[in-house]
C-alpha cells in the first residue's frame, strides 16, 4: 500500500485551513478504521491480530472498539 500524499494539506498557505483539512482527514480515517476492525472481527480475527495490524496493544484496540459495542459481539 502506498503512502498518502499530504502535501496539499501541509503545503496550504493558511495554517487554519490546513488544520481543518487535517481534522477532516482524521475523522474519515477513524470511520474507515472502525469499518475495517468490524470486518476483521466478523471475519474471525482476534483482538491481538487487529492490534498487531494497527501497531497498538490488544488492550488499546479492545478499549476503543471492543465489547458489545461492535455489532453486539461478546468479548473474548
Amino acid at each position: 500500500m502506498g503512502d498518502v500524499d499530504l502535501s496539499p494539506i501541509t503545503g496550504e498557505a493558511d495554517p487554519l485551513a490546513a488544520l481543518r483539512a487535517a481534522a477532516g482527514l482524521r475523522q474519515r480515517l477513524e470511520r474507515e478504521e472502525a469499518v475495517l476492525v468490524r470486518r476483521a472481527r466478523n471475519g474471525g480475527a482476534s483482538w491481538a491480530d487487529i492490534a498487531g495490524a494497527l501497531g497498538v496493544t490488544k488492550q488499546a484496540v479492545h478499549k476503543k472498539y471492543g465489547g458489545r459495542r461492535l455489532l453486539g459481539r461478546k468479548e473474548d
